[in-house]
């Protein structure tokens, strides 16, 4: 992958690529990257909720990938991605990849008791049966999912350019604290790529959005601890870890997410946590209101990593050495 803001060449010919309403802005720096347009589309909303979408542009016997999100509004991002699929079959699109940086329910992937649904298998069933061909994603919560689709899936990691925006930060005396032991082993993927000892945190969830940390296996005292996760939804996994390491007298906190949902009372939580960076990148398009509310955020674009991996699909090369290029990094 080119490690410029743009491709070697550009692509020209059959391939199109469209945004959906949730990935606008990275559909164009993915399209900037691929130095083509957007394809075009009018989206709309009528006044009974239902959503109206008209493919403007000529798509008939091409190869064409919908960018979008499935971030809050989940279920009407899901639903338009849906509608975009169908209105490429039925425009006789040649090939459809749906690219999704953030795949929503992806945390409802088992059935963690009785008389509860598997939702992230039934989403999955809906995109393939809407008639989809591949998908491509980023850092899914639970990697199993893409035993899910019955079509290929891409999937991305965002760990190249976490770990190349933290290590330009040029931090000394650093430790990195896995925020509970299910992401123990990404955890320490990263400690190896950034050159940062490991620690590791216990943690009990009490509810859907209450998570008590409730000891720290490691030493943190005086140290510049990086936290890093799959996301930030409520911040309630963040918060817990970075007041725990803070009572254990971390000298500062720096925490890394793929994607950046900040729901609920998660500004507030990081705001509370004494926590000094947030670096996410832009698979979620992050509201005005919460860059104003959190100054020291930090968003890195993955977009040359999605157009690399369209660029790739397009012509049909390999894309499995985008998947684990950590050596890159060094």
């Amino acid at each position: 992958m080119s490690n410029g803001r743009v491709c070697e060449a550009p692509i020209k010919g059959e391939l199109i690529i469209l945004g959906g309403s949730s990935s606008q802005a990275l559909t164009k720096a993915i399209c900037g990257y691929l130095q083509i347009e957007p394809g075009e589309v009018t989206i709309q909303t009528f006044p009974d909720g239902e959503t109206f979408l008209k493919l403007e542009s000529d798509v008939r016997g091409r190869d064409c990938f919908v960018v979008q999100s499935t971030a809050p509004p989940v279920n009407d991002n899901l639903m338009e991605l849906l509608i975009f699929v169908d209105s490429l079959r039925r425009a006789s699109a040649n090939r459809i990849t749906v690219v999704i940086p953030y795949f929503g329910y992806a945390r409802q992937d088992c059935k963690a008791e009785g008389r509860t649904p598997i939702t992230a298998k039934l989403v999955s069933n809906m995109i393939t049966t809407a008639g989809a061909h591949r998908v491509v994603t980023m850092n899914l919560h639970a990697e199993q999912i893409q035993g899910f689709f019955d079509i290929p899936v891409d999937h991305l990691s965002a760990s190249r350019a976490l770990a190349r925006q933290f290590m330009s930060l040029r931090l000394e005396n650093t430790v990195l604290v896995s925020p509970d032991v299910g992401n123990l082993k990404k955890a320490n993927k990263f400690a190896s790529i950034v050159g940062a000892e490991l620690a590791i945190i216990d943690k009990r969830r009490q509810s859907g959005n209450s998570i008590k940390a409730v000891r720290i296996i490691g030493d943190v005292e005086g140290r510049n601890v990086m936290i890093f996760d799959d996301m930030i939804t409520t911040a309630g996994t963040i918060h817990g870890a970075a007041r725990l390491v803070r009572d254990r007298g971390a000298k500062s906190v720096y925490v890394g997410a793929t994607h950046g949902i900040f729901a609920g009372r998660a500004v507030e939580r990081i705001l509370d946590a004494g926590i000094d960076y947030v670096c996410v990148t832009d698979t979620i398009e992050i509201p005005d209101a919460v860059r104003k509310a959190l100054p020291k955020l930090e968003v890195v674009s993955v977009a040359p990593l999605f157009g690399e991996a369209i660029r790739r699909i397009h012509r049909h090369e390999s894309v499995s050495a985008l998947f684990n290029c950590e050596s890159e990094i060094r």
